[in-house]
């Protein structure tokens, strides 16, 4: 068996082998001469930063030593987590995953380093090594599993946001995972886990959920946004800021309930949250960031209005809505969406429509990202909705190239995104209208079911 020389030997054999003294090695890597010798001797213990500056002097990759130092310098000497934080913070950053497994397994022996190796988490989340946060906020997890503590619930936040993606059934276990510790965090925090938990089920149309989280936001964004008004300006400055203001909070629990009404067919309750959200008067604060979204809920409530009024069957209100959505970007894929089920639903012709907003509809099909109170896996399901439902007016109207063209899209990102429901809704709307397909076109629907019955396996 091989025996792997120690950090000090390699560094000695090097030195030799290059005619360097510690003097001129120590200038190499701007270390004392000193330390250098102390190093070498082993008179001294090494820190990361020095092994940093010796690794790079010598033209080794940056983590070349680390196995080694994990078992010299960790492993084999008391922790000390002033040694050890800075090499943790190392392996975050180069991405070695393996070293930081290893030493954290030693650290959770002692639950003291618990709180330390939070800290790790976040400052790793907050810059995006979210692949390591999720590890360590695990670890931390795992080390409290028995404790009722704030710490317990943030990691549990931090995993469910790290885990959302563009699975839909990986996003309701992590949404169902995380339920229970909403109600541990701070009321702050409360506030986005619960904008965040409404917003998943939401994408998901799980109506039910969505109302129950929505009206817990509502509630405590009212409570809060009470407590606001009472504290005077010293307390206001030192408490925790939430990420828009309280009353913005209130407002969308009405708009997501609303939408949950809609969801249900129940558009009349579903325009009572509407009024609701409508009238901001009421709200005091008057700084830009304010009037901003006192703004974006006065146009959302006529937009919404309009849209529940026609979901109901009012296709008067059909030309008002066009022209209100025409200038408001944003708002047109909703509103076509909209449109077009309530088209199909009603049958009635919506072509001018379509031919107005083609630019839009194709583009949408490229659309990255989103702001704000909306998220981009809603703006995925939203997609994949409305080009079903315009796959479905299409086909009725015998334009069968264009319908199956949106039906396929539709399928494809629901396949993407696993979400089952609606790519079998897709396969019987392609049977359905299957015999006027062409033989082009079925072969690419076998094609694409083939792909998708892949990414299944």
């Amino acid at each position: 068996m091989e025996i792997t020389p120690t950090i000090r030997a390699e560094v000695q054999t090097y030195l030799i082998r290059k005619s360097l003294t510690m003097t001129e090695f120590g200038h190499m890597i701007d270390l004392n001469v000193g330390t250098v010798s102390g190093i070498v001797t082993g008179n001294r213990s090494i820190s990361v930063h020095q092994l940093d500056r010796i690794t790079m002097g010598m033209n080794l990759p940056p983590d070349y030593f680390y196995e080694r130092y994990i078992v010299e310098c960790i492993e084999e000497e008391p922790l000390n987590w002033r040694r050890i934080s800075p090499f943790l913070y190392r392996c975050v950053e180069l991405g070695r995953l393996d070293c930081l497994r290893r030493v954290v397994g030693m650290l959770l022996d002692n639950p003291v380093y618990l709180p330390s190796l939070f800290e790790v988490a976040e400052d790793s989340f907050k810059k995006d090594y979210t692949e390591a946060a999720a590890f360590l906020y695990e670890s931390v997890a795992e080390g409290e599993r028995y404790q009722y503590s704030e710490r317990l619930a943030i990691c549990q936040y931090r995993l469910f946001t790290i885990r959302i993606g563009d699975d839909q059934e990986k996003n309701y276990d992590a949404a169902v995972q995380f339920e229970p510790y909403v109600e541990r965090l701070d009321e702050i925090d409360q506030l986005e886990a619960l904008k965040d938990l409404a917003n998943t089920y939401r994408s998901l149309r799980k109506w039910d959920k969505v109302e129950q989280f929505a009206k817990a936001m509502g509630d405590k964004a009212k409570i809060q946004y009470k407590l606001e008004q009472q504290w005077n300006q010293l307390n206001r400055e030192n408490s925790k800021k939430p990420s828009f203001p309280l009353f913005a909070y209130w407002a969308f629990s009405h708009l997501l309930r609303a939408e949950a009404c809609e969801g249900r067919k129940d558009y009349e309750k579903a325009l009572q949250h509407t009024y609701a959200y409508s009238d901001l008067s009421w709200v005091n604060a008057t700084d830009e960031t304010a009037l901003k979204w006192k703004k974006k809920y006065e146009d959302w409530a006529v937009v919404n209005t309009y849209l529940n009024k026609l979901l109901s069957g009012d296709k008067s209100v059909l030309s008002d809505y066009v022209a209100y959505i025409s200038s408001r970007k944003d708002e047109i894929l909703p509103a076509l969406d909209i449109m077009i089920e309530a088209a199909n639903r009603y049958h009635f012709d919506v072509d001018d429509i379509l031919n107005q907003f083609e630019e839009e509809i194709i583009s949408f099909l490229e659309q990255k990202k989103v702001e704000g109170l909306y998220t981009q896996r809603f703006t995925t399901e939203r997609y994949t909705h409305f080009s079903r439902e315009l796959a479905i007016y299409l086909l009725r109207k015998g334009r069968f190239s264009e319908g199956f063209t949106f039906l396929f899209s539709c399928l494809e990102k629901s396949a993407e995104a696993n979400n089952r429901i609606q790519a079998i809704r897709c396969m019987r709307l392609f049977t359905h209208f299957k015999e006027h397909a062409s033989a082009h076109t079925k072969a690419v629907y076998g094609e694409l079911i083939k792909a998708v019955n892949e990414d299944e396996e």
